[in-house]
């Protein structure tokens, strides 16, 4: 069986070989910069969420509790 596996599989031609390896690099870094900009967008997204609920904080801190009227002493 092993004798007829050259002929099922040839070898590829150089060129072949070293085109495969410049698309797969090729592919891994459009890859990696599309991680990093989704990366980038939801850091982006965060900060902004954040110092939103911190200015919601401080704007519920300066409102009268309301909830303080129906506790009893």
């Amino acid at each position: 069986m092993s004798q007829n596996l050259p002929h099922v599989l040839p070898a590829l031609p150089p060129q072949v070989e070293e085109g495969f390896a410049v698309y797969q690099t090729t592919k891994r870094f459009y890859h990696e910069v599309q991680t990093r900009l989704e990366f980038q967008h939801y850091c982006e997204w965060y900060a902004k969420t954040a110092a939103q609920n911190r200015q919601d904080l401080e704007k519920m801190r300066g409102e009268v509790n309301i909830l303080r009227w129906f506790r009893r002493p």
